[in-house]
């Protein structure tokens, strides 16, 4: 930018240059256009690039001395295309005459400049159509030192550009900026003096995409010595296209701008902009424009709704359980654009009622990273769900749980997340502790940890979404975790209490949720200690089942009902989506259970078989008789849990402990058959023995109808 200014200002020196030997011109011969081949011939020597005066020179002497020069343009540097650097169509200065003979004053009217056109252009091998411009400027010797007395003073009426373009091509970058409709017009110009501007201009960004207008108002002051340029009190309002889906507002304001021309510095003062109507301010550090600028600013975002500018940006806003949820986020930040991102640290956001405080990084490439680091106080995520209506129970099918893939494959980022203080729901969560990772469609969540319902969660989550079909592992732990606050959170119910640890180690395949949960495999492990079964008692049931095979009344339960444990583990594969387990154990007060069984993942149900055996020396056993005792502590005790995760069905299996009761009689009569007693004794024991069984059979029906009504 500092080598753009630097042109510009020798282009006008020239401009200047040429005018003043017009006027030469016109002193020594009255026809300046005679000495068109000597002016091209001189700038020719001067600069190595050829002239071209298309147009009239035009001369005038009282009492203005007024020069015009027609369409002229310079040539371009060598290796480059042929159109020209430099050229414009028309352009005319005037000087008061009798006040530069008497008193050194160059009184200068409205200098006027039609249709300049200025090509910048970098080539592949980094060379530019400038730089030979420069060279010779600064080879040129110094200008003598005058002993005349006093020095002429420049005092300029205005300066009228019109319709002027400025272009900059880098074919090595592969990028071009454009300026177009240029339109200036200043105040008085006179040294020392602030200088009122005014104009407007269009601009065009590629490969960007960006492109819009812009209104400019300012005071300007120029100091030749200091080699400085001061914009004070500059504001721009325009509008821009291509920053988003609409046409952009903007709208900036500054009380001075300062470049220095020497050390190539920007000096900005206090900064106001508003874009989309989002109101920022800013406060900008010295930064060098030369090469590739790294501005550095704090800056102040005022509050706005990330919901409306989505709707103005015409990006549909996401459904919230919360109507109001996206409402309100405020940044302040540390912010420094650099060539490759935008990075943001020292960042305070508040969105909504979360407040977040970290660092970010913005690539700005579409194949760069994003990078992240915040803590957080507290956030309710279910604000953010869907509705209810929308993703309730018996919705569950027709608004499946997607993989976001287009999303996990168009970008990278890798950040970490801490929260005090989270909620979906009812379920609550503390120390929240998380880290990503998402490279090439590759998502990776770890660590994940959190604190919730008196215990621990851990884990590591991976989503690989590169292929066709996404893919879903998991490797988590609980420990410690509370089960009846987490029932009744995820489930409204409390049907069984205790502490809960597991571990999971599962893979599914699928574009959602469910589909995935249908093809889970790995292993996984469950403990539950130290509860109950809550509403159910499995002591009476056992006790009222023997009382019905026996066909005697039922005894009385004990309110409320529940059953306690001190231990349940469960380890086994999981196939399809469904956990197998043939090694459960489950340690009562009163009994020891084994069994196996199944949970249907995806279905949320489960389907368990096991024996319990009675121990010798029950705990906690009341209004139990010697005999029934005696009788249960002999016995294997079929048991069968099924039903709903949420709320599992635990009783005795009447069916199979009563089928169990019949062979035990069967098989008393044949021993007794086959070691006592005289043939016909056995035969008519036989006959006995058929009818004992039939009976039993008929008992075993009553007892199932009974049990069954009940």
């Amino acid at each position: 930018m500092g080598r753009s200014l630097k042109i510009l200002l020798y282009f006008a020196a020239a401009i200047v240059a040429l005018l003043v030997v017009g006027v030469v011109g016109f002193m020594l011969l009255f026809d300046p256009n005679d000495f068109r081949d000597k002016i091209a011939a001189e700038t020719q020597r001067v600069t190595g690039r050829e002239l071209r005066i298309e147009g009239d020179l035009e001369l005038s002497l009282f009492p203005w001395l007024a020069i015009g020069i027609g369409k002229t343009s310079l040539g371009n540097a060598p290796g480059f295309d042929d159109a020209p650097f430099a050229s414009f169509e028309q352009a005319r200065l005037s000087v008061r005459l009798l006040p530069m003979l008497l008193r050194r004053e160059v009184s200068v009217g409205t200098a006027e400049l039609d249709s300049l056109r200025l090509n910048m252009a970098v080539a592949r091998d980094g060379r530019n159509n400038w730089q030979d411009l420069v060279d010779r400027g600064e080879a040129a010797p110094e200008p003598t030192e005058t002993t005349d007395a006093g020095s002429a003073t420049l005092d300029i009426a205005s300066i009228d550009i019109r319709n002027a373009s400025i272009t900059y091509s880098d074919a090595q970058a592969g990028e071009s900026y454009s300026l177009t409709n240029v339109n200036m017009i200043s105040g008085r110009v006179a040294p020392g003096d602030p200088v009122p501007l005014s104009g407007g201009l269009s601009f065009e960004l590629q490969p960007a995409g960006v492109s819009g207008n812009v209104e400019l108002e300012t005071v300007a002051t120029f100091d030749a010595d200091a080699g400085t340029i001061s914009l004070d009190d500059l504001s721009l309002d325009g509008l821009i296209e291509g920053v988003a889906q609409v046409p952009t507002t903007l709208q900036f304001a500054t009380d001075s701008l300062v470049a220095d021309t020497e050390q190539e510095v920007l000096t900005l003062g206090d900064v106001e902009m508003s874009v989309l109507g989002i109101g920022l301010s800013a406060q900008v550090e010295p930064f060098s424009y030369a090469g590739s600028p790294e501005p550095v600013a704090v800056i102040q975002v005022e509050a706005f709704s990330p919901r409306s500018l989505m709707q103005r940006l015409n990006i549909e806003a996401p459904d919230t359980a919360d109507p109001n949820a996206l409402g309100k986020l405020i940044v302040d930040a540390r912010a420094k654009v650099g060539n490759t991102a935008i990075a943001l640290t020292d960042v305070e956001m508040v969105l909504d009622d979360t407040t977040l405080t970290g660092s970010l990084s913005l690539p700005r490439s579409e194949s760069g990273v994003y990078r992240f680091d915040f803590v957080a106080d507290t956030i309710d995520l279910s604000r953010y769900m869907a509705p209810v209506a929308e993703a309730g129970p018996e919705d569950a099918e027709a608004v499946p749980v997607e993989i976001p893939v287009d999303l996990i494959r168009s970008i990278n980022a890798r950040g970490s997340l801490q929260v005090a203080r989270a909620n979906m729901g009812a379920l609550l969560f503390e120390d929240v502790d998380l880290g990503l990772d998402n490279t090439g469609g590759k998502l990776r969540i770890h660590p994940i940890s959190a604190q919730f319902f008196e215990g621990r969660y851990n884990g590591d989550v991976r989503v690989d979404a590169s292929a066709a079909t996404p893919t879903l592992s998991v490797n988590e732990q609980i420990e410690g975790v509370e089960l009846a606050a987490l029932a009744l959170a995820m489930f409204e119910q409390e049907h069984v209490t205790g502490l809960i640890n597991g571990a999971f180690v599962l893979s599914g395949q699928g574009a959602e949720m469910g589909a995935i949960q249908r093809s889970l495999s790995g292993n996984m492990s469950l403990e539950l200690v130290d509860g109950a079964f809550e509403g159910t008692d499995v002591w009476y049931e056992i006790r009222r089942a023997l009382a019905l095979i026996k066909q005697q009344p039922p005894p009385q339960p004990v309110l409320p009902a529940r059953t306690q444990f001190s231990n349940i583990k469960a380890t086994g594969p999981v196939t399809n989506g469904v956990f197998r387990n043939d090694d459960l154990l489950a340690e009562l007060p009163f009994m020891r259970i084994t069994g196996k069984g199944s949970v249907d993942i995806a279905a949320a149900t489960l389907d368990y078989r096991m024996n319990a055996r009675v121990l010798e020396k029950p705990e906690l056993m009341k209004d139990v008789t010697q005999g029934e005792l005696d009788e249960l502590t002999r016995a294997v005790i079929p048991v069968r849990i099924s039903g709903p995760l949420a709320a599992p069905s635990v009783k005795p299996d009447i069916e199979a402990l009563l089928k169990q009761r019949v062979q035990e009689e069967v098989e008393k009569q044949i021993f007794d058959k086959f070691l006592g007693g005289s043939d016909k004794k056995a035969a008519d024991e036989g006959a006995e023995d058929a009818d004992k069984e039939e009976d039993i059979e008929d008992k075993l029906k009553d007892s199932l109808k009974d049990i069954f009504k009940r």
